[in-house]
């Protein structure tokens, strides 16, 4: 009977479940990344700073010392406006983005442009301040012309070398009203021709009045067809006196527009021809600004003497 109890008895069995680590099995592998990629990180650290010479090393550290003085003074504080890391390419010292072959060689090309006009103005200046120094001289040593002296002024503008002459009470360029050039002034011109045919630079010839009108009004003839009539007057003389007739680049008549004597309309003073050496700038510059096809004026016979 105790036998048979005995094998009645139920069996247990215990099974014990193994992996109780599985909730963390690959959090190995993220940090073995993060490692991997900081380790890559370093080595190209390494490898820029032992690629960068020291000025690109000072200009890295300055910047970061102090980020903000650079960005608002461009550079590193020690006066190079320059060095600012801001971008990348073959210049690291580059201000603006990727630096390529073509940008710097354009920057080349147009600083050694700039270089080349500077040189050519200061050459052109030397130039005409020696016109400016030949025409005194020549007026200086013929005694005829040396009576003249006060009536002529010599100046340097932007536009280049401005020569005027003025009337005076006693020596007028013109008669009253005319266009014909008094015979001392004939020669005056005549000589300054044959001096300015020795510079390639072009002329512009400029006639003034003073501000007495005609007597016909301006519907006549007035001070603008007789100012552009003494200035043509003076250029024949000019091309009599050897200045060749292809460096005239503008002849015009200002009548009393540009007075010299604003005080006294009516000075002699403002009666004048001015003759411009003209520099490269200002050739260009009437040389954009001229039509298409010349503008011809006509012009009535005159009225009354003015």
């Amino acid at each position: 009977m105790a036998g048979d109890a005995k094998k009645l008895q139920p069996i247990i069995v215990k099974k014990v479940k193994k992996g109780g680590h599985g909730a963390h099995g690959g959090a190995w592998k993220i940090a073995y990344a993060d490692f991997v990629t900081a380790m890559m990180a370093f080595f190209l650290l390494m490898w820029l700073l032992g690629s960068t010479t020291e000025g690109d090393r000072k200009g890295i550290q300055d910047y970061f010392q102090s980020p903000m003085k650079i960005a608002m003074f461009g550079g590193t504080g020690a006066g190079d406006a320059s060095s600012l890391v801001k971008g990348g390419g073959e210049n690291i010292m580059r201000q603006g983005g990727q630096v390529k072959d073509g940008d710097i060689e354009a920057e080349k090309r147009s600083y050694n442009l700039r270089a080349l006009k500077e040189e050519q103005r200061r050459a052109e200046a030397a130039r005409l301040e020696q016109i400016k120094q030949k025409v005194e001289e020549v007026v200086a040593l013929n005694p005829r012309l040396a009576q003249l002296g006060g009536q002529i002024k010599l100046e340097m503008t932007k536009e280049g070398l401005r020569i005027q002459i003025a009337d005076e009470g006693n020596r007028p360029m013109f008669d009253s009203g005319s266009a014909v050039v008094k015979p001392y002034m004939r020669e005056l011109l005549q000589e300054l021709g044959n001096v300015l045919a020795e510079v390639p630079n072009r002329l512009t010839v400029e006639g003034h009045t003073d501000a007495q009108p005609f007597s016909g009004g301006d519907r006549g003839y007035s001070n603008w067809e007789l100012s552009a009539d003494r200035a043509n007057a003076s250029r024949r003389e000019m091309v009599a006196g050897g200045l060749p007739e292809a460096r005239m680049l503008r002849v015009q008549g200002l009548a009393s527009s540009k007075l010299l004597d604003t005080q006294a309309p009516a000075s002699p003073a403002n009666r004048r021809i001015s003759i411009i050496v003209m520099n490269r700038d200002a050739e260009d510059a009437v040389l954009k600004n001229l039509p298409d096809e010349p503008a011809q004026a006509a012009s009535a016979p005159p009225s009354a003497p003015g």
